[in-house]
Parts: structure tokens; sequence; C-alpha cells
């Protein structure tokens, strides 16, 4: 994590602005294309500000028809005629009949991602009018924040490209303590989740279970939250055979991270339990991994760091709920040591569990993690893991999975969806699953077969759940983007925690 940007409000013109970049956006009223009756309407720019002279300043170029406004197009114009500001950056929103805050946050994304191009670290961004202001600003806020962010930490020449300063510029008769609020819950969502991304960018042999440990502690420090972070002795102690088991095969000790956030005037319940997968190296054990793109799976423990990075959003937005979080962390590695195919563990429920393949080793620790949590006070669950292959064959790298026990609990996340604007898609949970799980000498085993993987792997984890109401969030096929967004960078998403910050922030409502 680096300095947190400056972050300013102005009122002043738009014309009067004094920035090296003024970034205004800009949506296509034309109606959506009729290919049935005939060729698609041309674009109709509409510039989202009433400011005479900015207009004046980009009627000639909009007139030109070289800008359209679709989605996160961007177009630079130096020395803006009759603008004190050095470069007017035209961004597209897109359709406005689809206009969405989520829109604008991609785009006010799009916006720093082009000026950290040309190595523009002082931004200034128009806020749109006619809009929610809270919301709006939010969006920009966490739309800044996350495009200020590259994941080429150890290049050795390397180039500090962040912005130094981020103004949002008000429309005249603009609510200031409406934006204010917003544009800091959208900077405190956009860093937290560049921690996550952080995080998951990390090498295996720089991340190891007990440095995982040691940022964690180091965040809640920084946070005010309470951290404990406990290894192979404490497993033992509370009998978490299905966790141990996919540790026992590396050299590196596990690490049980425990985050607890208990805020002033929280009634008694809820108390909402986070649990991350934190593999930090995946092998696949003994189930050893073909080599072709394993050095990706240092991304293994993206679910854990969306609870060390939900975590610290949660303590800077300070919602009144109490939440725990538990880690799970531990590398899975081939050795004389490691589990086999074909062992029997018994986990820290006392349900035995037969492992046929100890690649599918997140829902080992998972298990142990959820059980963990609930005797900790948990009364809602929800996970996050990169937990199965089958889930990017069946969604690609477009949604992530969710699953869910409890339709109250469901509906939650769903407005948490849409606060945080993430692609997440219901997957079933039917009693059938539970059949292709069946073993002949254990309560369970760990895998259900080719078919329905991401399914039967949510299956397996309710059996650690029971009536809990619980959320499952399959995060495999989108916590890594190989080709980086005009608003996001390639490499890690930091993808569900900003949807978790918000399912926590819906029972505090």
């Amino acid at each position: 994590m680096g300095v947190t940007m400056k972050t300013t409000l102005v009122s002043t013109p738009l014309a009067q602005i004094e920035t090296e970049l003024l970034a205004v956006f800009a949506t296509d009223t034309a109606p959506a294309a009729d290919t049935a009756n005939g060729p698609q309407t041309s674009p109709q720019v509409q510039l989202l500000t009433r400011d005479a002279a900015l207009a004046a300043a980009a009627k000639t170029i909009l007139a030109s028809g070289d800008f359209k406004a679709e989605a996160n197009e961007t177009l630079l114009v130096h020395a803006p005629q009759g603008m004190a500001a050095r470069r007017l950056l035209l961004v597209g929103a897109g359709k406005q009949a689809r206009l969405t805050v989520h829109a604008l946050r991609k785009a006010a994304g799009s916006a720093v991602r082009a000026a950290r191009a040309k190595g523009i670290r002082e931004v200034t961004l128009a806020l749109p009018e006619d809009l929610d202001a809270l919301a709006t600003a939010r969006a920009m806020g966490h739309g800044a924040a996350v495009a200020d962010f590259d994941p080429d930490f150890y290049r050795s020449d390397r180039k500090d490209k962040s912005l130094q300063s981020l103004t949002l510029a008000l429309p005249k008769g603009s609510d200031e303590k409406a934006v204010e609020a917003g544009l800091h819950e959208g900077i405190a969502l956009g860093e937290s989740q560049n921690l996550t991304r952080t995080l998951v960018n990390e090498p295996g042999n720089r991340l190891t279970p007990t440095l995982l440990g040691e940022q964690a502690k180091k965040m809640c420090a920084e946070q005010g939250l309470r951290c404990q972070v406990y290894s192979s002795e404490k497993l033992h102690e509370l009998k978490m055979g299905s966790f141990w088991s996919v540790t026992q095969g590396s050299d590196e000790p596990p690490a049980l991270i425990v985050m607890e956030y208990t805020p002033e005037g929280a009634a008694e319940g809820p108390v909402l339990g986070l649990v991350g997968k934190g593999i930090t190296f995946d092998s696949g054990g003994l189930s050893l991994k073909p080599a072709d793109s394993m050095e990706k799976m240092k991304y293994d423990m993206a679910g854990a760091a969306a609870m060390i990075g939900a975590m610290r959003a949660i303590a800077l937005l300070k919602p009144r709920v109490k939440v725990i979080s538990v880690i799970c962390s531990a590398e899975n590695m081939p050795s004389g040591k490691a589990q086999k195919p074909g062992d029997v563990q018994i986990s820290m429920t006392g349900k035995s569990i037969e492992v046929l393949n100890t690649d599918a080793e997140g829902r080992l620790v998972l298990a142990d993690g959820l059980a963990y949590a609930k005797q900790l006070g948990a009364t809602h669950l929800i996970d996050a893991a990169t937990l199965t292959g089958a889930v990017m064959v069946a969604l690609g790298g477009v949604n992530a999975g969710a699953f869910s026990n409890d339709e109250n609990a469901w509906l939650h996340f769903e407005t948490a969806l849409g606060q945080s604007g993430e692609k997440f898609w219901r997957l079933p949970l039917d009693e059938e699953y539970r059949e292709m799980l069946r073993s002949p000498i254990a309560d369970i085993k760990n895998v259900g077969g080719r078919y329905g993987g991401a399914s039967t792997a949510a299956m397996f984890l309710k059996e650690f759940v029971g009536d809990t109401p619980w959320v499952h969030l399959d995060i495999a096929g989108t916590a890594w983007i190989d080709d980086a967004k005009p608003w996001m960078s390639s490499g890690p998403s930091g993808i569900a925690m900003p949807s978790i910050v918000e399912w926590v922030r819906s029972f505090a409502r």
C-alpha cells in the first residue's frame, strides 16, 4: 500500500480550474441500434455537465465525430481553448439510457489509467450533474483508487506513477457534505481493494502463511482491529484435521488468522463471519497440477486477501454490526509428509472426509474455518475462495459463482451487489449434489466426480455450515485478469471484497 492520494473538493467553475488534467464525462443519447429496422443511429454525444465554457472548448472535437462516448472511451485535448486546465480528457460512459453509477466508476478509472499512461499525477474529475451526489462521488473515488494500481512491484526500472492528488469539481448547488461522504467511502473501498490485490500479487516465496498472518496483524494494528494469528499447535488443539491435512506436506507452518471488529453500540446479533481460503501456493499436493500456468497458483489465497481488505474497509466505514473473520492459510505441497489420495481425515466437527484428490484442498481448509467461525459466535457466514476450475468452465471470466443455503442471507447479498456492481451468478445447491459426495468408508468425500464441480464443492462446504445462514463465493475465474481493462490493470482484480463489505453493511442498515 502506497501513500494515500490527496483528495480535494472544489466548486470553482470548470474553466477556471488549474490542473494537469480535467476529465469530463459524456454519454451517447442516441437510441440503441435496431438492426432489424435499419442502420444504427449515429452517436449523439452529451456532456454530463452544463458548463458553458467547457461546452465551447469541446464543441469542435465533438462535431468532428472522433469521440463517440462509448463506454470507457477516452480522447485527450491539449491546451483546451478558454480553459485553465493544461489538458482536457473526454471520457465516455456509454449509452445514456443505460447509465449507472457503476458505469461512472469504470469511467473514472479509465480517466485515471489514461492519466497514468501519460505520467500525469494530478487529476480533476468533473462530477456529473443531476445524479445522486453521494453515490456518484463514491463511484468516482472507488474507480479512481482501483485504477491507481499496477502489479509491477519487483521491476528494477519501476517508475512511480501513482496519483498525488485527486480533485472532484462540483457543479453549482451540489451537496458538498454528501459528496465528501461519498468520496471518503469510495477511496476507502478502492484502497482496501488495492490491499487485496497487493496481497494476491505477492509470489509464494514472499508471502508464506506466516507472512500473510503478519500482514493481517499489521493492517489490524493500523485500523484498530483485534487480530490473533495461530499456527500448528492451535490446529491440533482445535482438532482441525481437515485443515492440517493440507498443510502437513509443506515445510512452511500454517496460519489460522482471526480478525475481529466490534463497534460501539452494536447489537448482540447478528454476528457476521467472514471466512477466507488462504492457500499461498497450491501445487496440487500429490495430485500434482500440470506445470502450465502453475505460477499463477500464488493467487490461491485471493479469498483470504478479500477478507483482509474487507476488514480494513469495514474498520474505516464503521457499520454497526459485529464481524469476525477467520482465514485458513497454508501451502499445498507434495512431499513425504503430504497426505495421499485415499486418506481419511477427521474435521473439527468430527465429520470424516475421504480425500480422493489432494488438489481439492480449498474445501478442506474452509470446512474447519467455517466450523471455527461458528464456534466463535458467527450467526451468519460468507466465504470467498478460488475454489474450482469448474466455475471457470461454467461462467468464464465474466461472472463469479455464488451459492447460498438461506434466502434471507442471499437477499442481503443481492442488495450488496446492487451497491458494489460486481457480477456474481447464483448456482444451484440441490440435494442431489450431496449424493455425488457419498463415500463408502467415510462421512463424505472431497470430490464428486467430473460434472457439476462447482456445486459439489459448495455442497461439501454446506456440510460444515449446518443451518447457519451462509453465502459461498467461488471466485476462481475472476480473481485474476490476464488482459488489462481500460479502468483496471491486468493481474489481481480484488473481486468479492466490495461485495463482502456491502453484505456486511446491509445488516447494519
